[in-house]
């Protein structure tokens, strides 16, 4: 009975197309949507999965990396001195007010801006994924400053153009990819540059502290170690990159509103998905629900025919699973080249190439209830 599946399949190819086609578009919207859910709030982490710190410094409790506060010079001191950091670097946060050089866009009002302040050393870690060596080189420049290249339209400007920054005058020196963040336009500055417009100094301390360990050194250890010390130099706690990076995220998909509407959607396309596929493949059963009574009324069981709907269900499901990954490869590559926030790993990927081999079997099981429900004389009259 298993073959009759299978020949079934080729040689009524026809009437199981709307079946592949409604598993294929299922998936889509999966994939579709864990992606953009993924690129979207993974933009809240860009400014720690840009850089290549181990360690986080910051004030306790900071829920997202975008709501930082200012911590003492003395913890940069305490960092220092501890055997197993190799390196320690400042990180200053400032929030700001882009007004454009240009007439029109002035004349609209400001753009709000996340400006970051950062070291303009070769050794730097700060964006050092983002921007070339050369390219932080030119922030040495008073008041230069570097976009994302996407951002350029938003801020009305272009490279080489002038702007002000809390009436602080600016100019774009270089534009990049990968620098779009959630919430807000990102903007590059030295650290020299930030604390001007910021009207602060360094004897005030930084929002951050980004710390490398040596090589060899466990840095979870390290972190918990500079965790576990007395607070003698000042309010601070210490995060690894990647705790620090889903706490952010996690903030801005569970603990907002955004992040909750965005989770409902994802749910929703679930659920569209299954009430399609399960739809499709029970009409595709009704369509030869009679077929099926005569096997049934030939000597047949029931059990048998449901195993012969349950693999067709299972040949449907990696049909459209073949399509969704066709499809899905071409829609993320189109949404990378027009700078959409989509991101999709592996682990995303194996999640929803499960959920819609689970909704075919699903769906195929809720044909064969319907097969086995059928009175077989009821249909051969």
């Amino acid at each position: 009975m298993i073959a009759l599946a299978r020949k079934t399949l080729v040689y009524e190819w026809r009437r199981f197309v709307p079946s592949v086609f409604a598993v294929g578009f299922a998936g889509v919207l999966l994939v579709m949507q864990a992606a953009l859910v993924l690129g979207i709030f993974s933009s809240a982490a860009i400014y720690i999965t840009a850089s290549s710190a181990d360690l986080w410094v910051g004030y306790p409790g900071t829920q997202s990396v975008n709501f930082g506060r200012n911590i003492g010079p003395d913890v940069e001191m305490r960092l220092r001195m501890d055997p197993d950091i190799r390196a320690v670097e400042p990180y200053v946060w400032v929030d700001g007010d882009w007004r454009s050089s240009q007439g029109a866009a002035q004349a609209a009002g400001a753009v709000s801006v996340y400006l970051s302040g950062i070291s303009t050393a070769g050794t730097a870690m700060v964006f050092d994924r983002v921007i070339a060596p050369w390219q932080r080189k030119l922030l040495r420049e008073p008041g230069a400053v570097i976009v994302d290249r996407a951002d350029l339209d938003s801020l009305a400007t272009r490279e080489g153009g002038t702007a002000w920054i809390n009436n602080h005058r600016v100019r774009v020196v270089a534009a990049v990819d990968g620098l779009r963040g959630l919430g807000g336009v990102n903007v590059l500055a030295s650290l020299e540059s930030a604390h001007q417009i910021a009207g602060s100094s360094p004897s005030q301390g930084s929002t951050y502290l980004l710390a490398r360990v040596r090589k060899g050194a466990d840095r979870h250890a390290v972190q918990r170690r500079l965790g576990s010390e007395a607070r003698s130099f000042g309010p601070h706690e210490v995060w690894t990159a990647d705790s620090f990076a889903h706490r952010s995220q996690r903030y801005w998909m569970l603990d907002t509103g955004a992040g909750a509407g965005v989770l409902f959607m994802a749910i929703v396309v679930c659920l569209v998905g299954a009430v399609v596929t399960s739809q499709s493949l029970k009409s595709v059963v009704a369509g030869s629900v009679r077929e099926y009574a005569v096997l049934n009324a030939l000597g047949v069981s029931r059990a048998a025919l449901g195993r012969v709907v349950v693999e067709q269900a299972c040949w449907i499901g990696a049909a459209g699973l073949l399509l969704t990954s066709i499809a899905s490869v071409a829609l993320v590559s189109l949404a990378q080249v027009y700078r959409v926030p989509v991101a999709l790993n592996l682990q995303a990927a194996l999640a929803c190439a499960a959920l819609v081999a689970t909704l075919a079997l699903l769906s195929g099981l809720g044909a064969m209830r319907v097969l086995l429900r059928t009175d077989p004389a009821t249909l051969l009259r």
